[in-house]
């Protein structure tokens, strides 16, 4: 039995169970965090401590029709685990099966506490330990964990419930008005009218996957998204897969999807015209020559937002089939028949989806103290996307806003590994990050326009004007310092219990 799986020591003192790390959060960053502890760090122990009863986060949580990655999974997927489906884009049961198999494979299981909510983590310099306030959710419960070292995999919204915005009268809805958060998966929608509100992902996703027993489903959005096609067999990958190992195919699908993602994004923000130009006509090629083009009209450029994928098209397949229509107008109110416009226009419904985003709650609704005074995140610049400033021990899961989430989670726990190994090595039991800059600008941790995003950065901490405080959104250049860099820069400020 490797080190990590021993059982944890006591606290005789206050009778808490004491880990070296505690990770929060048994979703995809935080089983990713528990494999990249276990390998690079094997004399720590940890524990999982998960609200839900479930391994999978997002990818357990969310069961509405079509739910699936917008990303590839070559990218998604962990760096030590191939994506061997045939499927680039997953659907939601494969990504919840992807991330319990792996927790099994590397003998998580045992580690994790279900049921285990975190409600307050307090620091003592004293002892250079965490004590975190736990409730136990089957019973109502308090237990309590001590640990030298807290990571954060908790994502970045509630889930507890989505974002609603008041719709006037919708309490006149005689059906019914449901979030795509809590999808109920026995829900029958058979030969009913559906319409969902929203343009994102979410929306993207649900439209074409009703049209299997919907009546009709209608996408009301009020600004349109880029939406871009993106096959679901890679041929490329088939081929490969035909001459080489999975873990080679895997490896190079992943160096050319990460590269072509890069390329994009970089292509979009240095030629925005140009790249909203060419994404117009690939949207334009798959709707044809008769669809109005103003519902794929953005008034953003490319990139300002994330871009929407349909795998094979099956929006605009849809759109085509005229088993689905996309309405660009304002909501005036909900009526007992469905949603009156602004424009004037009435649309009538069976049912309403709101997929009108998620609420945004960083550190799972966690709140912080350090030596008995509140710490304030959104008040703090994060330091190399991972500690945040003035904070010690503890590091956060945050991944790109530009790429595949898991990119960047790998590299976080990879660099807190090579972090805490240097602690070790010096003797030391404190890392604190410290601004001793006075020429850097505080800045909003994402920079996107998305309404999710805007919504956040009243809760969110912020990131400089320069490194290490600033975020690019770089795989490479994040590869390169968070892989290489060094783990004991003037930034941090390394020191023992006085």
């Amino acid at each position: 039995m490797p080190n990590n799986m021993q059982q944890p020591t006591q606290d005789n003192t206050q009778n808490h169970e004491y880990f070296d790390v505690i990770i929060v959060g048994a979703g995809l960053s935080g089983i990713g965090a528990a494999v990249h502890l276990q390998q690079d760090s094997p004399n720590k122990t940890y524990a999982i401590v998960e609200g839900r009863e479930a391994i999978g986060g997002t990818w357990d949580l969310f069961r509405y029709p079509g739910i699936r990655s917008d990303s590839d999974m070559y990218t998604l997927g962990y760096n030590f685990k191939p994506w061997t489906s045939s499927e680039g884009i997953a659907n939601g049961k494969d990504i919840r099966e992807y991330i319990s198999s792996t927790a099994k494979e590397h003998n998580i299981d045992s580690n994790i506490r279900f049921g285990h909510k975190v409600i307050h983590s307090s620091w003592s310099s004293k002892t250079a330990r965490w004590t975190v306030e736990i409730l136990l959710t089957a019973t109502g419960e308090t237990r309590f964990y001590d640990c030298n070292f807290l990571l954060c995999c908790t994502g970045y919204y509630n889930y507890d419930h989505g974002y609603e915005p008041k719709f006037s009268g919708s309490e006149d809805f005689k059906g019914d008005i449901i979030h795509p958060q809590k999808w109920d998966e026995n829900y029958d929608y058979s030969d009913k009218k559906v319409v969902v509100i929203g343009s994102g992902a979410t929306a993207v996703t649900l439209v074409p996957a009703m049209t299997d027993k919907a009546k009709h489903v209608t996408m009301l959005q009020r600004s349109p998204s880029y939406v871009m096609s993106l096959p679901q067999d890679d041929p490329m990958v088939n081929l490969l897969r035909k001459l080489f190992p999975e873990t080679w195919v895997y490896r190079i699908t992943r160096t050319r999807n990460i590269a072509l993602t890069s390329l994009m994004y970089k292509f979009c923000q240095t030629f925005p015209n140009a790249a909203r130009g060419l994404m117009q006509r690939i949207m334009k090629k798959e709707v044809g020559d008769d669809f109005d083009m103003k519902h794929f009209t953005p008034s953003y450029n490319p990139w300002d937002e994330r871009l929407c994928a349909v795998p094979d098209g099956d929006l605009f397949e849809a759109l085509r089939a005229g088993t689905a229509s996309i309405v660009t107008d304002h909501i005036d109110h909900f009526t007992e028949t469905g949603i009156q416009l602004k424009s004037g226009e009435s649309l009538e419904a069976d049912i309403i989806i709101t997929a009108t985003g998620l609420d945004v709650e960083l550190f799972g609704k966690m709140t912080m103290s350090v030596d008995g005074k509140a710490f304030n995140a959104n008040e703090k610049m994060v330091y190399r996307g991972v500690l945040l400033e003035d904070l010690p021990n503890a590091g956060m899961v945050f991944g790109y806003t530009n790429a595949s989430w898991t990119l960047k989670a790998d590299l976080i726990t990879e660099w807190m590994c090579r972090l805490l190994n240097h602690m070790d090595a010096t003797g030391k039991k404190i890392v604190i990050p410290k601004n001793m800059d006075p020429t850097i600008a505080h800045k909003p941790f994402v920079d996107m326009q998305s309404g999710y995003v805007q919504r956040a950065l009243k809760k969110a901490p912020l990131q400089g004007s320069k490194l290490p405080w600033k975020l690019y959104q770089n795989y490479a250049l994040d590869l390169v310092t968070l892989r290489f860099g060094k783990v004991n820069d003037k930034t941090l400020d390394f020191s023992n219990p006085q």
